[in-house]
């Protein structure tokens, strides 16, 4: 049988929205290779199922509730790996909602709740990383975005917003950095997870949800790009990824 090379040997990750979806896929592929992934999500008790499946096949893992929007929770999150594993050499932050629908539709708490998690929560993480890596002299951050920050279209306009200032602070801090700290984009396309749900226009719904359907990546087409940006040597810094279907437009 042939056995996986452990390229991430002893890598500890943080990982940010990793109970399902698009985290869990990172989550798991990660933990495959070798990493030590310390997960954060909202749902503990889904985040108690990915551990157990992770440990069946003898990762390493821990877990705690963790809420984006809570700039403590952060903190507390990052700590539980210096704790556990005595270093953080990366966070990732994928925790994100879409709340979609026309700007004129006045959706503003739906704008307050992207602004918070997609934005701030962002942030959050960064905050409470920086120090870690600043200390280490090394450390790598991933900012899992989106395409809807790069083609602009309607009921998106928020969403969008808070994905392209996501992208800004990336390439800001990537310009601001001695090498050190590396920082990677990474902008999904269609991809297979339950984005659709939060979609309030139900007319959008089904179009997105047919479209998803038809030609939506599995999670595990973005877990490998993760893989592929921390594998890389320490002075090789992978700035941007777009991966989307090949027929999305």
């Amino acid at each position: 049988m042939n056995t996986i090379e452990k390229k991430l040997n002893g890598k500890v990750v943080v990982i940010t929205g990793a109970s399902s979806g698009i985290g869990k896929a990172i989550a798991l592929k990660l933990a495959e290779h070798g990493a030590k992934v310390v997960l954060g999500a909202r749902t503990k008790e889904k985040l108690a199922a990915l551990a157990d499946q992770i440990k069946k096949t003898a990762g390493e893992v821990e877990y705690i509730a963790t809420d984006v929007k809570k700039k403590e929770d952060l903190h507390i999150l990052i700590q539980k790996a210096i704790s556990v594993y005595g270093r953080l050499d990366v966070l990732i932050n994928n925790a994100g909602i879409s709340e979609l629908s026309r700007i004129d539709d006045l959706d503003v708490d739906g704008w307050d709740e992207m602004i918070d998690v997609n934005l701030k929560g962002v942030l959050y993480g960064i905050a409470a990383a920086i120090p870690v890596f600043k200390q280490q002299k090394s450390g790598h951050i991933i900012n899992i975005i989106s395409t809807s920050g790069i083609k602009i279209v309607p009921m998106q306009g928020v969403y969008a917003a808070t994905k392209n200032a996501v992208r800004t602070i990336t390439e800001a801090f990537r310009q601001e950095s001695n090498g050190e700290i590396r920082i990677t984009g990474i902008s999904p396309g269609f991809v297979k997870t339950d984005f659709v749900d939060n979609i309030k226009n139900s007319a959008m719904k089904s179009v997105i949800k047919d479209n998803m359907e038809k030609m939506a990546l599995s999670p595990n087409a973005i877990a490998n790009a993760v893989l592929y940006s921390i594998e890389q040597p320490l002075d090789v810094e992978i700035g941007d990824i777009v991966i989307r279907p090949a027929v999305q437009n």
